[in-house]
C-alpha cells in the first residue's frame, strides 16, 4: 500500500522547513475522531488517510443536531459535506451558518449542501463524466457530481441520453472523452450503463436510479439488470450517487498521480 498522500507532503514540508512543528502537528492532528456532545463522533481524519472527505447524512437527523454535527465539522477542517438535506434542516443550518462566519452553497437538485470557510477546492487534474439515461435520474447524478467536485475533480454531464434514443449517447460520449471514469446512472431496465461500458476504454460505473413502475419497479429491475452486464461493469447500490462519484473521483485521482 501507498504511503498517504497527504500525511507524506505535511512531513516532507516539515522536513524542507517550510511549515512549523505546529502546523505539522495540525495537519496530522486531523487523523482524530471529535467528539460532539453526545450525539456524534466525527471522522475529521477520513479525507486525509482515504482521499474521501467524511459526508453527514442530514436524512433521520434533527435539524439543531445536524447544524451542530456539521458546524463542528467545519470549524475542524474548514469544510462540511451534507447530503439528503431537507428544506426544513436547510433553513436552520443556514442561520447557524451565518451567525458563525460560514458559508453555506446548497445544491438542490442533489439535496446536498456545503460549509465551508469560502475557500476554493484545490483542482487536482482529475475528470469524470457523469451520465444520465433520463432526466428522472438527474437528482442521483447530481449527488454524484457534487462530491466528484468536493474531491477536486472537474466534471463533465451529459443527462437524458439514454437508450430509448441511442443516438443522444454518441455527441455525448465525444463530448466527455477526457474523462478518466464515467458514471452512468439508469433507471427502469438501466440498459445505458452497460452499453457505455461497451463504447469506451475507462471504467464506468453503474448506478441503478429508483425510477420506473410496474415489476421490479424503483431501481430493481436497473440494479439487477447492471448485475447481469457483459460489459465489464462496476455496480453501486440503488440511488448511491455519493458513492458512485466518491470511487470514481478516487479512481481518477489516482491516475492523475493525486
Amino acid at each position: 500500500m501507498q504511503a498517504n498522500r497527504k500525511l507524506r507532503e505535511a512531513l516532507l514540508r516539515f522536513q524542507e522547513g517550510a511549515i512549523s512543528l505546529e502546523e505539522t502537528e495540525r495537519e496530522i492532528d486531523g487523523l482524530r475522531i471529535e467528539e460532539v456532545s453526545d450525539i456524534a463522533c466525527l471522522d475529521i481524519g477520513r479525507n486525509i488517510r482515504c482521499g474521501i472527505p467524511e459526508v453527514v447524512l442530514a436524512e433521520g437527523k434533527e435539524s439543531a443536531h445536524l447544524a451542530d454535527i456539521a458546524l463542528a465539522h467545519a470549524r475542524s477542517s474548514g469544510r462540511c459535506v451534507i447530503s439528503r438535506l431537507n428544506r426544513a434542516q436547510e433553513k436552520i443550518l443556514r442561520e447557524r451558518a451565518e451567525k458563525s462566519g460560514f458559508t453555506l452553497t446548497c445544491h438542490e437538485t442533489a439535496r446536498m449542501a456545503v460549509l465551508s470557510t469560502g475557500d476554493p477546492i484545490t483542482l487536482t487534474g482529475g475528470i469524470i463524466a457523469v451520465i444520465t439515461a433520463g432526466t428522472s435520474d438527474i437528482p442521483v447524478a447530481e449527488e454524484a457530481r457534487v462530491i466528484a467536485t468536493e474531491m477536486g475533480c472537474q466534471v463533465c454531464t451529459a443527462y437524458d441520453v439514454g437508450a430509448a434514443g441511442i443516438h443522444r449517447l454518441f455527441p455525448a460520449i465525444r463530448k466527455c472523452q477526457g474523462a478518466q471514469v464515467f458514471v452512468v446512472a439508469a433507471g427502469r431496465e438501466g440498459t445505458l450503463p452497460a452499453v457505455v461500458a461497451g463504447m469506451v476504454d475507462r471504467p464506468v460505473i453503474g448506478v441503478p436510479v429508483s425510477t420506473g413502475y410496474g415489476y421490479m419497479g424503483k431501481g430493481k429491475a436497473a440494479l439487477a439488470s447492471m448485475l447481469q452486464s457483459c460489459s465489464v461493469l462496476t455496480v453501486v447500490n440503488i440511488d448511491a450517487g455519493f458513492t458512485a462519484g466518491a470511487m470514481a473521483a478516487l479512481i481518477a485521482n489516482m491516475v492523475v498521480g493525486q
